[in-house]
């Protein structure tokens, strides 16, 4: 579990986020939202541990990360796993290259090892013939999965994604949306997701947090965000009126 409280982070006289205080639960998918602007992307780099804030605290499972040694914090750094918005793959190292990376800077394991580590996750991510390949060679949604198996293959207890589906199309943002599911659940992970896509949010928005102009508005599950009455959530939620309609089926079953 991941605990927020109070967090205020400003850049020079502007003020992003406002007194934040959540928690993202252990083996759920919490999802961060809100409108550009609203603060969710310096959140997000707030809990990696990218930006300092002025006040509040950031604890993992009850270690708050402000206060541990620069080891101690290299050592929660390697239980993190992270999901880029673009990918973020190297361009000149192979598929495997890249899934292995994270053991080369957190592990001691020696590369037979690395490979067949590599080699389970890929074939997690149903990519198990993608070894030799070049980024390059990869759709989108291919990448995207090597993404994730790169991000799991140190056994996180931390998964953070930003943008997962940006740039899919929706048949392939909800295979990257099942499998984020799926690994949650299999491992038991703090899943943290930072997205605009409402359908992610309908899917598998176990803990929504949602944020306006640097405070928290609302937060909730995907049942409950049918039933509320917050206007700010429900303006940015039901804003296409298939959202509307689906909102309107669903009060009207659960009368």
């Amino acid at each position: 579990m991941i605990e927020v409280k109070d967090l205020q982070k400003s850049f020079g006289d502007a003020h992003i986020l406002k007194g934040i205080t959540t928690t993202f639960e252990k083996g759920k998918t919490n999802l961060i939202i809100g409108q550009s602007g609203s603060g969710k992307t310096v959140f997000l780099k707030c809990l990696l541990g990218l930006f300092d804030y002025e006040q509040g605290s950031i604890s993992y499972d009850g270690k708050i990360f402000a206060q541990l040694t620069e080891d101690k914090k290299r050592d929660l750094r390697a239980d993190i796993g992270m999901v880029f918005q673009g990918s973020a793959l190297f361009d000149s190292m192979t598929i495997a290259e890249n899934v292995m990376f994270p053991l080369q800077m957190f592990t001691k394991q020696n590369k037979s090892e690395m490979m067949d580590r590599a080699d389970f996750v890929l074939k997690r991510v149903n990519l198990p013939d993608a070894h030799n390949k070049m980024p390059s060679e990869a759709s989108g949604g291919m990448q995207k999965r090597v993404a994730i198996a790169r991000a799991i293959v140190n056994n996180p207890k931390y998964l953070f994604c930003d943008e997962p589906n940006s740039g899919l199309d929706p048949k392939t943002a909800i295979v990257i949306d099942n499998l984020i599911q799926e690994i949650t659940d299999e491992y038991d992970i703090t899943t943290v997701i930072n997205s605009h896509d409402m359908n992610s949010v309908m899917e598998i928005g176990q803990k929504i947090v949602f944020l306006k102009e640097g405070l928290k508005a609302w937060e909730g599950s995907k049942e409950t965000i049918f039933k509320t009455d917050n206007e700010v959530v429900t303006d940015f939620v039901y804003s296409s009126n298939l959202f509307k309609k689906v909102r309107k089926m669903y009060l009207e079953e659960n009368k």
